[in-house]
């Protein structure tokens, strides 16, 4: 996988309302509704069951051809073969977390949270991250204390940091459209598609709404 399958539709897992098989078939839904690229997030200290179903995400992917990421744990993506990880402001450096990508000779997806930091973000894209996530957008109900971010900073890193940019948090398919206009590369919920009562037809949905109304190939 590389920067150029960094686009679309991106889940991030609910690990509160679904886990082990019931997080796969859940992902399953949601791959099959339109998702490209999962990130499996657990903040838990359950080891052995985060093993499993990371596992199990990274096969699904893999056998769909979607982007696999691990939130934050670079040790669990090694492990299980996922396509890279993803960054937050207490996770470890970028440079860090690439050096030991490389000391196991692998070539990782390193995607960073910026929140709506343009100097973090700068940042990051000089140190080589492959995409930069901005955020919340809206308010979120995963984070509901999370610091907003304006819409157009995903316009401006687009046209100044050379890196896919993704919009995250409140995103629904009724909003989705306000951020459209920025062109971002991804847009990535967990609610949205999570907490639907139909996990297909929620990602449908949202697909639907990021592409204007006009079907795009999944």
């Amino acid at each position: 996988m590389s920067q150029g399958d960094l686009s679309g539709l991106y889940v991030i897992t609910d690990t509160t309302r679904f886990q082990r098989e019931a997080l796969v078939e859940a992902v399953s839904e949601a791959i099959h509704g339109g998702a490209r690229i999962v990130q499996y997030r657990d903040k838990s200290e359950d080891t052995e069951r985060r093993r499993d179903e990371a596992a199990a995400l990274a096969e699904l992917c893999r056998h769909h051809g979607r982007v696999f990421i691990v939130n934050d744990d670079v040790a669990l993506a090694t492990e299980v073969g996922a396509d890279g990880v993803h960054l937050g402001r207490e996770d470890a450096p970028l440079n860090d977390t690439r050096a030991r990508f490389q000391a196991a000779g692998l070539d990782a997806i390193i995607g960073v949270s910026c929140y709506a930091d343009r100097p973090r973000a700068e940042r990051a894209a000089a140190e080589g991250a492959d995409y930069l996530a901005f955020g919340a957008m809206f308010p979120s109900p995963t984070k509901p204390h999370a610091p907003g971010a304006p819409a157009d900073v995903l316009g401006w890193a687009r046209e100044h940091l050379g890196r896919p940019v993704c919009g995250i948090g409140g995103i629904t398919a009724t909003n989705v459209g306000d951020l459209m206009t920025y062109q971002p590369d991804m847009i990535a919920v967990i609610s949205e598609v999570f907490a639907a009562p139909d996990i297909r037809a929620a990602a449908e949905s949202l697909r639907w709404a990021m592409a204007g109304g006009r079907p795009d190939p999944i």
